[in-house]
């Protein structure tokens, strides 16, 4: 099986886990006398044994990750946390430049201007930079996913 196949099957087993435990929760308590739709206790070992299946497959996807590089001295899971960490610089300067750039309307000739404190166009420019950069960046690990099988 590929990574990108393994990490598909990864976030449906996230959200049949979501489902189970709606699905057990709905069903945890019935009226007296009537049958709950399902049987809470059956949800829970079903969930159980889909929470067993994620590990193993969690563990897997880590090890593949660990185990292949990028590129020479770079693992596909220091790329991952390279580009996490992109993101986050990335959404900081986009929002402060929002921020910051935002107008405020005047009503009055009485009321005080606001002015932006840091350089909105320079944020921006940097912010378009790391989001190139995360792009590239996911490109490329998003290829390494379609080429490299993984870790049984």
């Amino acid at each position: 099986m590929k990574l990108a196949e393994a990490l598909a099957q990864r976030a449906d087993i996230a959200a049949r886990l979501g489902q189970l435990k709606q699905r057990a929760q709905r069903s945890a308590r019935h009226q007296e006398g009537e049958t709950p739709a399902e049987d809470a206790g059956e949800l829970l070992a079903e969930h159980g044994r889909l929470a067993d299946d994620l590990e193993g497959l969690i563990r897997r996807i880590n090890a593949t990750n660990l185990a292949t590089e990028l590129e020479p001295g770079v693992t596909v899971t220091d790329a991952l946390a390279r580009r996490d960490v992109l993101r986050l610089r990335h959404r900081m300067h986009a929002d402060l430049a929002d921020a910051a750039g935002s107008s405020q309307d005047r009503f009055t000739r009485t009321e005080l201007r606001s002015v932006a404190a840091v350089d909105v166009r320079e944020l921006r420019s940097t912010a378009d930079e790391l989001a190139r950069e995360y792009r590239m960046l996911d490109t490329r690990i998003q290829q390494v996913n379609w080429t490299v099988e993984l870790i049984e």
